[in-house]
């Protein structure tokens, strides 16, 4: 299991802007050749918009991209003719294929905060498509599997434990809350990335909100 802490993420976005994000991968101009993926993992980018701050126009190809919002509404529109308003416990996926160019806002009057994972698919290309799925349950993965993935979301209170998928590639990112893990203490933005994951679990410190992705060998 290798930690990775919140405040080791490579800044960006555009603060003036309104816009802060933090990239736990290889992104932009904070390029690393020992950190561009796990499994099929490209991305995990923390953003925070300020009420009407966003992200103008801009094209996406071969890549699933799913998103979770923390807090607030994120308006989003493509050029597959989709708009959308994606609320906390939503999942949200753009599966950009051959190629698609999307917009994302918060038009609301409070912040926005959210979280986007980009996957690598197996076979690029395709048409685009999108999905979103309301109040995803705990009980409930989200299957991509054009990336041959699964997310776990969980909710754990106080004391609470919940097993860590079985996989060849885990990815654990904490949303909110502590929560206990292979001997480690892991807090909001910290994750986890687990090789050959079996029989591992977690136990939540405070209220805590995680998600899991389960990925297969690449």
């Amino acid at each position: 299991m290798d930690v990775h802490r919140a405040d080791e993420r490579y800044p960006g976005g555009d603060p003036a802007a309104g816009i802060t994000s933090r990239h736990a991968f290889s992104f932009g101009p904070h390029y690393d050749p020992d950190n561009l993926r796990f499994g099929a993992l490209l991305a995990c980018n923390e953003e925070r918009l300020a009420p009407g701050a966003g992200f103008d126009e801009h094209p996406h190809s071969h890549t699933e991209i799913v998103t979770w919002v923390v807090e607030g509404e994120l308006t989003h529109r493509d050029s597959t003719g989709h708009e959308t308003v994606v609320r906390a416990g939503d999942v949200q996926r753009l599966s950009a294929a051959g190629g698609v160019r999307h917009v994302e806002r918060n038009d609301a009057s409070v912040p926005l905060t959210f979280v986007q994972m980009w996957l690598a698919p197996h076979d690029p290309g395709g048409d685009p498509a999108y999905e979103i799925v309301r109040g995803i349950a705990d009980s409930t993965p989200y299957a991509v599997p054009e990336a041959g993935a699964m997310l776990h979301v969980r909710r754990l209170a106080v004391g609470e434990r919940t097993a860590v998928p079985d996989g060849a590639y885990v990815y654990v990112h904490v949303v909110r809350g502590e929560v206990r893990l292979g001997g480690e203490t892991l807090g909001a933005g910290d994750a986890a990335r687990i090789t050959n994951a079996d029989g591992a679990d977690a136990v939540a410190v405070t209220g805590v909100e995680v998600l899991m992705w389960e990925m297969a060998g690449q």
